[in-house]
């Protein structure tokens, strides 16, 4: 009997380990699709904008972020009445950042822009990632998530990790430059929710930056395809 149970249980252990080497990338990047609210709304996807509450190392701010899609990025985040902002856009990228003593526009470093230019993208670096010439690789399954490396046309590495239970995206990690150095960027994803354009969003987003520093945004307010003006991407004359 003994041995009857061992032959079960290693047929039941072979059984989900060959159901995980089944699921295929883009399975589970369908998967995930269906999970937010499917490709076609994406597809129909134009603009992003929303209304947040940063918390750093215990230092609440307000932040607003939105993206005009494939043509610019904005972040505003403000912090004891100092303003930070980050622009990226199809062509390049500029910020205001008070607390690294640039009081002015400055134009960001190529490689800080080929690390964030996928910002403006709000299918984001799975949706057709082919014929963006992504590349992506199933790397196995890590604390119950699937893990995706997506390498762009540009050489810059993301790790996406897909729940295998949710299908949401849990968690992205890629390399940055930060304060001149390279550190592995974090950003947690959770609470998602819903939005009235039948997409779902994370409305808290946790970010560590190399284990240096860390910020948690909660989202107060969500808005799909409102009307948004270029010139907010514009970089102001000095």
């Amino acid at each position: 009997m003994k041995m009857v149970k061992s032959c079960l249980a290693l047929i039941l252990t072979l059984a989900v380990c060959s159901g995980i080497r089944a699921q295929t990338a883009d399975e589970i990047i369908n998967k995930y699709f269906d999970a937010i609210g499917g490709k076609d709304k994406i597809a129909e996807l134009k603009s992003f904008h929303s209304e947040n509450t940063v918390d750093v190392m215990g230092n609440e701010g307000p932040s607003s972020v939105t993206i005009l899609n494939d043509k610019g990025y904005r972040l505003e985040s403000e912090f004891s009445g100092k303003k930070i902002i980050q622009v990226i856009t199809d062509k390049g990228g500029w910020a205001v950042n008070p607390m690294m003593g640039s009081t002015t526009p400055q134009v960001i470093p190529d490689e800080m822009y080929k690390q964030s230019r996928d910002q403006i993208d709000m299918g984001g670096p799975l949706y057709n990632y082919a014929a963006k010439g992504n590349k992506v690789e199933l790397q196995g399954t890590e604390a119950g998530a699937y893990k995706l490396k997506v390498t762009s046309p540009d050489s810059v590495e993301t790790t996406i990790y897909i729940d295998s239970a949710t299908h949401f995206m849990t968690k992205v990690s890629r390399s940055a430059t930060v304060m001149g150095q390279s550190v592995e960027v974090s950003s947690t994803f959770s609470d998602y929710k819903k939005t009235d354009f039948g997409v779902l969003f994370p409305f808290t987003v946790e970010i560590s930056y190399g284990g240096q520093f860390s910020l948690t945004s909660k989202a107060n307010k969500i808005e799909i395809n409102q009307e948004v003006d270029p010139k907010i991407f514009e970089m102001p004359k000095s």
